[in-house]
């Protein structure tokens, strides 16, 4: 998944761990400690890429000097 590849080669400096879950049919969820950052199954869409990379960056990273800049 490219969101996962995004989010650990950017911020891997801050991700304690991150776990990948997958439903059924494609649909997957996007949670940051708990809490829902992207679901495909409530968007009824893939997302672009580097959108759940720019949700996170939003919500958790404001501030924080991408891995190896």
């Amino acid at each position: 998944m490219s969101a996962a590849s995004d989010l650990l080669s950017t911020y891997q400096h801050i991700i304690e761990s991150l776990t990948l879950v997958t439903g059924g049919k494609g649909i997957y969820d996007v949670e940051v400690d708990g809490e829902l950052l992207y679901s495909k199954h409530a968007s009824g869409r893939h997302a672009d890429p580097g959108e759940v990379l720019a949700l996170f960056r939003d919500r958790y990273a404001q501030g924080v000097t991408p891995y190896g800049e």
